[in-house]
């Protein structure tokens, strides 16, 4: 297949540019957001930094009742076990308070680590490129523009091996239920999709968010394995609980992908233990 692919999700000069405004919110989530905004300030109050909006809400690609509503909480300090009990107690009021949006999960990292250079091709590039500001300060303004080249594959999504024995073990532990293996497919089928398209990003040369646009992607640089990604980028959209999708990703799917993404790009520069 030819190297040169027509650019889509750059700017004129090659860089990635930002998704997702407030404008583009629909009408019907306005309230989700506001109610959200509200609670991560009186949850956090002056210890919030910043706070952002990132998914298909704020992309304007978001469907009532099956999407859920995508935070950051940026703190001026690390977050702490408690912070996290209180952003999943946060989550679980909005996610209950409003039926028009199917979950909420909210992101907590410390301002030092979001603009640390180890973070900068991977956190920061998320909140710079990814994220709709909603709050605070918006520390893109402290971050380079970024090109999707190899560097930020690897360091986006250079450490799948990590993470799979973790998956097996969430997998293990699931409950055979609908409302258990459910998001767990949607997440590991996301990132599974994520991955396979930031494996071939640089050869694409573009960015997008839409799992079926990654997905034929990757298509055209591994058609033998193609299929498998379109399935787990309709999985990511459209879940179904069951155990034998979430095996054929970890047994499967997940070992090939990152085996072939450290031989193409290398493996993710390690973080310091808590920063996972």
């Amino acid at each position: 297949m030819s190297e040169t692919v027509a650019s889509r999700g750059l700017d004129p000069l090659g860089f990635i540019e930002r998704e997702g405004s407030h404008a583009r919110v629909p009408h019907v989530f306005r309230p989700v957001v506001a109610a959200a905004r509200d609670r991560l300030l009186d949850t956090f109050g002056a210890r919030l930094d910043s706070a952002y909006l990132y998914g298909s809400i704020p992309r304007g690609t978001a469907r009532v009742g099956r999407s859920d509503l995508d935070l950051v909480a940026v703190l001026n300090e690390e977050p702490t076990g408690a912070d996290r009990d209180a952003a999943r107690a946060l989550g679980e009021a909005v996610d209950k308070e409003f039926p028009e949006i199917d979950g909420v999960g909210t992101l907590l990292y410390s301002r030092a680590r979001v603009l640390s250079e180890l973070e900068r091709y991977d956190i920061g590039w998320f909140v710079a490129c990814q994220c709709t500001p909603l709050l605070g300060e918006d520390l893109a303004e402290f971050l380079p523009r970024y090109r999707p080249d190899s560097l930020l594959a690897r360091e986006t999504n250079g450490d799948l091996a990590r993470w799979l024995p973790r998956w097996r073990d969430r997998i293990a532990a699931a409950d055979d239920t609908e409302e258990a293996l459910r998001p767990l497919v949607r997440f590991m089928s996301r990132h599974l999709v994520r991955t396979g398209f930031t494996l071939v990003m640089p050869r694409w040369n573009g960015w997008t968010s839409d799992l079926h646009e990654m997905a034929e992607a990757f298509a055209g640089y591994y058609p033998e394995r193609a299929e498998q990604l379109r399935r787990a980028a309709g999985s990511g959209y459209e879940p179904v609980g069951d155990r034998a999708v979430l095996r054929s990703y970890v047994d499967d799917l997940g070992p090939w992908l990152a085996d072939e993404y450290a031989r193409v790009h290398g493996v993710k520069a390690p973080r310091p233990e808590g920063w996972d």
